[in-house]
């Protein structure tokens, strides 16, 4: 095994001609997928992999500079993507992983036949004539949080991520996935996604993007959807789910998973 697959733990999984890759968000690593897997590997080569900085992860091998922009995520999945000698795939992108593949798919399209976008965001701070749903003294505070205790904030940004029941099992498991990263790591990587500005790279992306949105999200209100779907320089379709949290592929699965597979086996270029 190399060292780019021993790094990320990549896994590929089953058997198909298509493959499709799954990338996961801030705080969880390629376990958020596991209502999804069973039903791709029998169909589709299946190819999971862990972010740099997840608590899965050598935290010897993050580097904080590399880290500082989302660039080096892209370059991360590109390297992946070559070293398993992967031609093309479906890239379905979790939170900040959306916009990882945006940003891999505007170097190397050829890549990429189309992007599904999870509960992803361009910018989560609000701006002139633009919602994120954050203003900067929420994020700084976020920030604060994390640096004085980071074990309480994840105690109390689980819940709220992830939504509904305080006690259900998707909190649980966000909760323990948030707390396996290293603290100091977890508040550069918050700092990098939260303070991050796609905006002005949405119009070179030319590859299908469909993006799916929960309706209730506490990072990402429903509006960003559509901000996406207007700037994007391809293809794109907009699909607002009735789940609620950030997490929803973990959260609400039996809402997700159906939408999921819609949108993977289903061509925006074709209809």
């Amino acid at each position: 095994m190399g060292i780019v697959e021993e790094a990320h733990n990549l896994k590929v999984l089953g058997s198909g001609d298509r493959v499709i890759v799954l990338a996961h968000g801030f705080g969880t690593d390629q376990s958020v997928w596991k209502h999804l897997v069973p039903h791709l590997v029998d169909d589709f080569r299946v190819v999971l992999y862990d972010n740099m900085g997840a608590g899965t992860t050598n935290p010897e091998y993050f580097d904080f500079n590399r880290y500082a922009t989302l660039e080096g995520y892209a370059y991360d999945l590109l390297a992946i993507l070559e070293e398993i000698h992967v031609d093309s795939c479906i890239f379905v992108g979790h939170s900040v992983s959306a916009m990882v593949g945006a940003v891999a798919s505007i170097s190397r399209p050829d890549f990429f036949s189309k992007i599904i976008m999870i509960s992803g965001s361009p910018r989560y701070l609000n701006d002139v004539d633009y919602y994120g749903g954050f203003e900067q003294e929420e994020l700084d505070q976020l920030f604060e949080a994390m640096g004085a205790n980071y074990k309480a904030w994840c105690s109390g940004f689980a819940p709220l991520a992830v939504g509904g029941d305080l006690e259900s099992v998707a909190v649980q498991e966000f909760s323990r996935t948030l707390f396996n990263m290293r603290p100091d790591i977890a508040l550069s990587v918050a700092q990098t996604i939260f303070q991050s500005d796609m905006r002005q790279i949405l119009n070179l992306v030319t590859v299908p993007c469909h993006i799916l949105q929960s309706v209730k999200d506490l990072a990402v209100p429903v509006v960003v959807s559509e901000y996406l779907h207007q700037n994007l320089g391809g293809e794109s379709i907009v699909e607002v789910m009735t789940s609620d949290g950030h997490l929803p592929q973990l959260s609400s699965p039996d809402i997700v998973i159906p939408v999921l597979l819609k949108h993977i086996r289903y061509d925006i270029s074709v209809a």
